[in-house]
C-alpha cells in the first residue's frame, strides 16, 4: 500500500499538483462545484495509477486541482463505495494520496437521508460527528505506523474550528444550516421504515453509504475534517416515501449552489 500511494503521488506531482490547502470530496448531485474552480489540471481517474474507477451514475470520476478562492485546492469529482465492491483501502487509497500530497484539510460531502422530524428535503446539513455502522473497519488488519497510529482517537472526527466558522458563514450569508450526526450503513438499498427508526433511535440525524470511512482515515493521517450533507430523502417514521437514485440527485442538485456559496466562501475565510 505504502508503495502504491507513493507512485500515485509521484505521478500527480509530476502533472504538477504542488502547495494544496484543501481536498475535496464531492458527493452525489455536488460535483458542479468545479465549476467554480480555476481549474489547472484535471484526470481521470483512470488515468491514474493505482485509483478506483467510480461505477456510480451523476460520479464522473475525475480528480481537479485548481484554484478556489485563492487557495489550491483537490476535488474528487466522484468518489468510491464498499457498496462498489472496492475494499475499504481502495474506497480511502484517495485520503493517504492526499496527505502525502501536502493536504492538511479535508472537506467531505454527501447526499443523505433525513431520519430527524426537524428536516425537510433540501436542508443542508453540518455534520457534528458520526456513528460507523459499515461491516469492515478501514483501519481492521496490519497496522503501518507511516500512516498512523495503531488505537486511533476519535473524539473530535469533525474540526470543533471549522463547524464553528462555517455556522457564521451560514448565518452571513443567509442560508439555512442544520446541524447533526451522520450513520453510515453498507448499502446500497435505502432503507426500509424500520431501519431508519433504528438509525434515529441511535442518534444519528441522517443516514448514508459513504464518508465515515474517508474521515477515519483523514483522522488516522492527521488531517483536519469537515463535513456536509444534503438531505435528499426522509425515513421519518408514519413518513417514510419511495425513493431512487435519480430523486437523491435531483433534490441534491437544487442545493448545489447554496452548498457552493458556502464552501467557496469557507475556503477564502479559513
Amino acid at each position: 500500500m505504502y508503495n502504491k500511494i507513493q507512485e500515485t503521488v509521484e505521478f500527480l506531482k509530476n502533472k504538477g499538483f504542488s502547495q494544496i490547502d484543501f481536498g475535496i470530496i464531492l458527493g452525489t448531485g455536488l460535483g458542479n462545484l468545479v465549476n467554480i474552480i480555476n481549474v489547472k489540471v484535471k484526470i481521470p481517474y483512470n488515468e491514474i495509477p493505482n485509483f478506483p474507477v467510480s461505477t456510480v451514475s451523476g460520479h464522473s470520476g475525475t480528480l481537479i486541482y485548481g484554484e478556489l478562492s485563492g487557495k489550491m485546492v483537490l476535488a474528487m469529482q466522484g468518489r468510491f463505495h464498499y457498496y462498489e465492491g472496492w475494499q475499504m483501502e481502495e474506497v480511502t487509497f484517495p485520503i493517504r494520496v492526499m496527505k502525502y500530497l501536502g493536504i492538511e484539510n479535508l472537506i467531505v460531502s454527501n447526499a443523505s437521508g433525513g431520519v430527524n422530524p426537524k428536516f425537510k428535503v433540501g436542508d443542508i446539513m453540518i455534520i457534528k460527528d458520526h456513528i460507523n455502522m459499515m461491516p469492515k473497519h478501514p483501519l481492521r488488519g496490519l497496522n503501518d505506523e507511516r500512516f498512523g497510529p495503531r488505537f486511533l482517537d476519535m473524539h473530535e472526527p469533525y474540526n470543533l474550528k471549522m463547524i464553528e466558522s462555517m455556522e457564521k458563514i451560514a448565518k452571513q450569508k443567509n442560508i439555512p444550516v442544520q446541524k447533526g450526526i451522520y450513520l453510515a450503513l453498507q448499502g446500497p438499498t435505502f432503507e426500509t421504515p424500520a431501519e431508519y427508526k433504528m438509525v434515529l433511535l441511535m442518534g444519528a440525524d441522517t443516514v448514508g453509504m459513504s464518508t465515515v470511512p474517508e474521515v477515519i482515515v483523514a483522522k488516522h493521517m492527521g488531517m483536519q475534517c469537515f463535513g456536509l450533507s444534503v438531505i435528499t430523502d426522509l425515513g421519518i417514521e408514519g413518513h417514510v416515501e419511495e425513493v431512487s437514485h435519480e430523486a437523491v440527485q435531483i433534490a441534491a442538485k437544487a442545493s448545489e449552489k447554496k452548498i457552493s456559496i458556502l464552501v467557496e466562501t469557507f475556503i477564502l475565510n479559513w
